[in-house]
């Protein structure tokens, strides 16, 4: 049973009429009185919850409702309706523990997704592991590993990939964020739908709508054709945001409003278009830090992480690391026609005692750099050593550095790299954990001029 919580009677009827029609079966009451009789006597599967039941409109009573109704009911999903200009009521809730929120008018067709997200989910996580035939044809694509840390972010992947849930990939740069994106697109429902990458550290404020939105011919001065967006691109399918925590505020702003509404306006037009996407995003930075340094939305953070995949470092997997290492050599020898080399021993005792700051990436240049210039039948502990050139010097340095701010931190990191490198912005960035897109962004931010 889903329990409607609405003062006004024609969202319950309207509420009511779609559940029903979806062959859900539904109680609607008007008020925090009513909504605890019911939960004193049943346990719904799901509640929607307005937030304001009188004259007020601060909150203060749906927040208390939602305390009351988790104390008899904590594993049920509650979704929160709020007004957009109320979405700080709505982070309010998350915060309490809420699972979702939806604000007024909302589309049917995302607030059934979300609803069935939430049965879903919760279902999911009642149900005791899973069958034979459901591991079997869970599609890995290229992640490669069999240690304990990365079964069980892949768990995770399993379980959340068949729902509609926007999924949070965090972790170091470097440890496949991107591949786990894909694994989730294609364990979906949406398999045979666009997967759409965005780095959103190489979109500039100014090309952001443009690049996500679209724009019409003659928008702006360039715009000489009609142009598709990202989102629409990726309708029906799944859209992918890479380093999220790239992105400023002002275009925070607008990539919440499509996330929420999923609607969005062309630059040029002004009838918005509808768009059915599931969203993952990625990012190597701190959100929840930024959320308290208010450089990151609280309210874009709690709609974009519903569900949370933290990706291990690859020191804290390096059972995976022969694995990884072979990997690399036999994909490196297929693309380039070569004769399969193997690996000694020794070569992978050394390789898996590297710290590698640079995770997964930095032992792929590195098996790789070696197999090319080395050109032997099997590689060796001195082989990789010969190869072998640490960049953490750059980190540990900065680091150390007393009474800067972060800005300052990062620009001096970003200066003892290119020094390191001789100004090979490839290798600085690779040394920094981050694409040459997101330090070309970094450069202009800081004024830093260049010779590549």
């Amino acid at each position: 049973m889903i329990l409607i919580i609405d003062d006004d009677s024609a969202i319950r009827s309207s509420l009511s009429f779609m559940l029903k029609r979806a062959k859900y079966e539904v109680q609607a009451v008007p008020g925090p009185k009513e909504a605890m009789e019911v939960v004193h006597t049943v346990t719904p599967q799901l509640i929607l919850m307005d937030m304001n039941f009188s004259l007020s409109t601060d909150g203060a009573e749906g927040l208390v409702l939602l305390k009351q109704v988790k104390l008899f009911c904590p594993d049920v999903p509650v979704i929160l309706m709020t007004a957009w200009g109320s979405i700080p009521l709505a982070v309010q809730g998350m915060r309490a523990g809420a699972f979702d929120f939806i604000t007024k008018p909302w589309n049917n067709a995302a607030l059934m997704q979300r609803i069935e997200t939430a049965l879903e989910l919760t279902s999911k996580e009642d149900s005791a592991g899973f069958s034979t035939k459901e591991e079997e044809d869970f599609d890995r694509s290229h992640i490669i590993g069999k240690s304990k840390a990365l079964e069980e972010v892949l768990s995770t992947v399993k379980r959340v990939s068949r729902t509609g849930a926007s999924v949070l990939i965090t972790g170091e740069s470097g440890t496949g964020k991107e591949l786990i994106a894909e694994a989730i697109h294609l364990n979906s429902p949406r398999r045979n739908q666009p997967f759409v990458k965005v780095n959103l550290g190489g979109i500039s404020q100014t090309l952001f709508e443009s690049e996500m939105f679209g724009h019409k011919k003659g928008a702006f001065t360039d715009a000489v054709t009609d142009r598709k967006g990202r989102f629409e691109l990726a309708d029906k399918g799944t859209i992918f945001l890479d380093e999220i925590g790239e992105l400023d505020l002002s275009c925070q702003v607008k990539l919440l409003r499509v996330l929420q509404e999923q609607t969005f306006e062309p630059l040029g037009e002004s009838r918005p278009r509808k768009v059915d996407v599931r969203v993952v995003c990625a990012t190597n930075a701190n959100l929840e830090q930024m959320v308290r340094e208010h450089t990151f939305r609280e309210d874009l953070f709690y709609r974009i992480n519903l569900i949370t995949v933290h990706l291990p470092a690859l020191r804290e997997r390096r059972e995976d690391i022969p694995l990884l290492a072979a990997h690399f050599v036999e994909s490196r020898c297929q693309a380039d026609g070569l004769p399969l080399v193997s690996l000694s021993d020794d070569a992978l005792e050394f390789l898996s005692r590297l710290p590698y700051p640079g995770n997964i990436r930095e032992l792929k240049n590195l098996v790789e750099r070696t197999l090319l210039v080395c050109g032997k039948d099997c590689l060796t502990a001195v082989d990789f050593q010969s190869q072998y050139h640490p960049t953490t010097g750059a980190w540990e340095s900065s680091v150390t550095l007393k009474g800067l701010t972060l800005e300052e931190l990062e620009k001096q990191t970003i200066l003892q790299a290119l020094e390191a490198h001789g100004n090979n912005l490839t290798q600085a960035a690779l040394s920094l954990g981050i694409s040459r897109a997101a330090l070309y962004r970094r450069l202009e931010k800081y004024g830093i001029s260049w010779n590549d």
